[in-house]
C-alpha cells in the first residue's frame, strides 16, 4: 500500500393557459401507456432476477456514476473471485469499536450507518459527517472489483478520523441486525453498490446481488428497526437511459435503461417506493452524475486517462454516430457530498414501527450533477495541460455496451429542497485530482494501479 502523508487529508471535502383534450380517449391512452410500461419493467426485473440465480453471487460496496470509458483491463474476469462470506465479527472489543465510532458528538447530531464506506463517495461522505459531529459507522466488504489496496488506504484515512468500518456484506442479515441492536441509527446513507456499465456484460449476477438483493436485505432490516431510520441512497443518472430530452429532470421517463447497471438502479427506485408505501420508510434517492475527484475509482475515465497519459499509453476517445460528441456532466466529489448531506439533513423521519406503517412517509429522488456537460475530448485536453504530457488519442466509435452519448442534470429540485449548488468547474476539480494522484502514486513508474 502506498504511504500517505498528512497532505492527503487536505484533499478531503470541507463540507460538513390550460390545454383541454378529449377526456375518455386521453385516459385510455394513459392507461394503455402505463400498463405497457409496467409490464415491460416487471418482465425485465424478472429476467435480471433469473440472471441472479444463475450467476455467481458477488458484492461491491462502492458507488458512483458509471462511465462509457470504464476500464475493463484492470478488472479480473474471474467471476467467482468474490463470495458472500463476511469477516468474523462480534465480541466485546468489536462492540466497543462500533459504539465508539457511532457516538454522536454534537447537539442534534445524527447517528449514521454508511454502507460502502471504503468506496469513493462513501469515504468523503463519512469524513464530512464525522467532521460536523455526527456519529458514523461504516460497512464495506472490500471486494476486488478494483484495487483493494486503494480501499484499504481510504480505510486508514477514515480510522484516523475516528471512523470504524465493519468488514461485511449488505446481504448478511444477521450482521445488519446486530448493528441495529447495538446502535439506534437515525439515518442510513446507503452508498454500497456494484458500479460500472461494462462489467455487467461479464458478471450480471453481481449487479442483481448488490443493487437489488442487497438493497432489499438492508430495507428489510430497516423496516423492523425501532426506531426506523431515514434512508438516503445512491441511485444513478444512468436511469435516464435512452432519454433524449435535456437536461434530464426527475420528471422524465426512466423506463428505457441502456444497461443492466441502469436497470438495477431503476429497480432500486421502484423497490424504494414499495417499502415506503408498505412500511413507512423515509427514502431519498440521489441520481449521481459522473462523480470525480481525489480518492476516486480507477475504472473511471478521468482516472485511467491520467494513468495512461503518464505512462505514454493510448487512451480511447469515443464518438457517437456521424462523429457526434460524447459528453458528461462531470461533478466534483465535494459538490456531491454537499448534496448527500443536504438530502440527509432534510430527510423526514420514517413513520413505521415494528414493521408496520403508521402514517405516510417521505419519498424523494434528486439529481446531483454539475449542470455543465463537457465533451470527453475537452477533459483530455485539460489533463494534458495539468500533466504537461501530450495524450495519445485513439478515436473510436461509441460501443454498444450500455453507454449513452451524453448526460446533463437539471438540479432545480435539489436546489429548491436543500440549497444544492455545485461550485467546482472541471478545470479546478481535475487540478485537485491530479495533485492527489501524483502524491498518492508517487511517480509514473509507481502508478500501476
Amino acid at each position: 500500500m502506498k504511504q500517505m502523508s498528512s497532505s492527503h487529508m487536505d484533499n478531503i471535502p470541507s463540507t460538513p393557459g390550460k390545454f383541454k383534450m378529449e377526456k375518455s380517449s386521453y385516459i385510455q391512452r394513459c392507461r394503455h401507456s402505463s400498463s405497457v410500461a409496467k409490464l415491460t419493467f416487471f418482465v425485465f426485473l424478472g429476467l435480471i432476477l433469473v440472471l441472479f440465480f444463475k450467476s455467481p453471487s458477488t458484492s461491491s460496496l462502492s458507488s458512483s456514476s458509471s462511465s462509457p470509458y470504464s476500464s475493463s483491463s484492470s478488472i479480473s474476469s474471474d467471476l467467482s473471485r468474490r463470495s458472500l462470506k463476511t469477516s468474523s465479527w462480534g465480541g466485546l472489543a468489536w462492540e466497543k469499536r462500533v459504539r465508539s465510532s457511532a457516538r454522536i458528538r454534537s447537539r442534534n447530531g445524527f447517528s449514521v450507518l454508511v454502507t460502502g464506506a471504503a468506496g469513493f463517495v462513501g469515504t468523503h461522505a463519512s469524513v464530512a459527517l464525522k467532521r460536523r459531529g455526527d456519529g458514523v459507522l461504516g460497512l464495506d466488504n472490500f471486494n476486488d472489483y478494483y484495487d483493494p489496496a486503494l480501499k484499504r488506504a481510504r480505510q486508514s484515512l477514515l480510522e484516523r478520523s475516528g471512523i470504524y468500518i465493519v468488514e461485511g456484506d449488505i446481504n448478511d442479515a444477521p450482521l445488519l441486525k446486530k448493528l441495529f441492536e447495538l446502535i439506534p441509527f437515525t439515518h442510513v446513507m446507503h452508498l454500497a453498490a456494484q458500479a460500472g456499465v461494462r462489467y455487467a456484460m461479464e458478471n450480471p449476477g453481481s449487479y442483481v446481488h448488490s443493487n437489488i438483493a442487497g438493497f432489499v436485505n438492508l430495507l428489510e432490516v430497516c423496516k423492523s428497526a425501532n426506531p426506523q431510520p431515514a434512508i438516503v441512497w445512491a441511485s444513478s443518472s444512468s436511469v435516464y437511459g435512452l432519454n433524449t430530452k435535456v437536461p434530464f429532470s426527475e420528471k422524465d421517463r426512466t423506463d428505457q435503461p441502456a444497461s443492466l447497471y441502469a436497470a438495477t438502479k431503476k429497480a432500486g427506485e421502484e423497490i424504494a417506493h414499495t417499502y415506503n408505501h408498505i412500511y413507512g420508510l423515509s427514502l431519498t434517492g440521489l441520481r449521481f452524475f459522473t462523480v470525480y475527484g481525489p480518492w476516486g475509482r480507477p475504472d473511471m475515465a478521468y482516472f485511467f486517462f491520467t494513468r495512461n497519459i503518464l505512462k505514454g499509453k493510448s487512451i480511447p476517445i469515443f464518438e457517437a454516430a456521424n462523429h457526434g460528441t460524447v459528453a458528461r456532466d462531470f461533478t466534483y466529489i465535494d459538490d456531491i457530498v454537499k448534496g448527500c448531506l443536504g438530502a440527509l439533513d432534510t430527510a423526514e423521519k420514517s413513520t413505521g414501527s415494528g414493521g408496520k406503517k403508521r402514517a405516510p412517509a417521505q419519498l424523494r429522488v434528486f439529481n446531483l450533477g454539475n449542470t455543465s456537460p463537457v465533451p470527453v475530448s475537452d477533459l483530455v485536453s485539460i489533463l494534458e495541460r495539468l500533466l504537461k504530457v501530450k495524450a495519445k488519442r485513439l478515436v473510436m466509435k461509441l460501443p454498444r455496451n450500455g453507454d449513452v452519448q451524453f448526460t446533463h442534470a437539471n438540479i432545480s429540485s435539489a436546489r429548491r429542497e436543500f440549497g444544492y449548488k455545485p461550485t467546482t468547474d472541471l478545470q479546478t476539480g481535475l487540478k485537485k485530482f491530479v495533485r492527489w494522484y501524483v502524491s498518492y502514486y508517487g511517480s509514473v513508474k509507481k502508478s500501476d494501479q
